[in-house]
């Protein structure tokens, strides 16, 4: 249940894909001035080494943003973010979704992250420590029943599970009608895995049934080695911002290039 540690897949195709449609999501949130709450389900440390053991047995990541570092220019927000941990971390360090939203996010606006693994939650409160987010070492379907509606109530949720229990695809469909009963107004984002067996494909027939106004994007590439159920990368996101889909389509069309 707790064995999941993505220091094994940071900076792999599927991160890319869903780290860039996060930050340009929450670039979108902070150009009105008022306040925002961003909550995570499921946080990971929020920093990574790509030069660590873990990283380099997979070579996800030299897969991944090592080759596609170029579709980001200077000005996109995903790219800002990349730009400055290099600068201060090095560059091998690669920035999970909390160190995304920590760089993006300003000093008025919350931030609340879960991580139930010791390990991880260690390094989450680590990395996160100068930036006064709130760290929650407990369930994070049960922290973000907690928290939502939260305050302020403009921003989002992500939801981001490893899908290493296998009820998680017949959970997830409940727990996001919940959680959009509790917070109407907020951008919910799920990510998930495109799989050769098909496990996603009830959850989100199921979703896309019930929220018929929601974003669906999903990008498809190669198996990360021989054998490797994951094909391809899905966000689908509840009260999309206005221009989500354009930007989704502009990094479909990059995905595409890779075939």
């Amino acid at each position: 249940m707790l064995s999941y540690q993505h220091i094994y897949h940071a900076g792999n195709l599927a991160d890319v894909h869903k780290h860039s449609l996060l930050a340009w999501m929450l670039d979108y949130l902070t150009r009105k001035d008022k306040p925002l709450t961003y909550l995570e389900t499921h946080a990971g440390r929020a920093l990574y080494d790509l030069a660590a053991e873990e990283s380099r047995k997979t070579g996800e990541a030299a897969a991944g943003i090592a080759q596609t570092r170029g579709w980001f220019k200077g000005d996109h927000p995903y790219a800002r973010v990349l730009d400055a941990i290099a600068a201060s971390d090095g560059a091998d360090a690669y920035p999970g979704s909390p160190m995304i939203a920590a760089h993006l996010l300003r000093p008025t606006d919350h931030i609340h992250l879960a991580e139930l693994h010791p390990r991880e939650h260690a390094a989450l409160e680590l990395a996160m420590s100068p930036t006064g987010a709130k760290i929650h070492l407990r369930d994070g379907f049960e922290t973000a029943f907690a928290l939502c509606p939260p305050t302020p109530r403009r921003g989002m949720l992500l939801i981001d599970p490893s899908y290493e229990i296998k009820d998680d695809y017949t959970a997830i469909f409940r727990h996001i009608a919940k959680l959009h009963r509790a917070w109407n107004v907020g951008i919910i984002a799920l990510w998930y895995p495109i799989l050769t067996n098909g496990a996603h494909v009830p959850m989100l027939e199921a979703l896309s049934a019930q929220h018929e106004g929601a974003l669906r994007h999903e990008v498809r590439f190669a198996p990360a080695r021989p054998g490797h159920g994951m094909v391809g990368s899905g966000m689908f996101v509840l009260n999309p911002p206005y221009g989500l889909a354009e930007q989704a389509k502009w990094l479909g069309a990059r995905f595409a290039s890779l075939r």
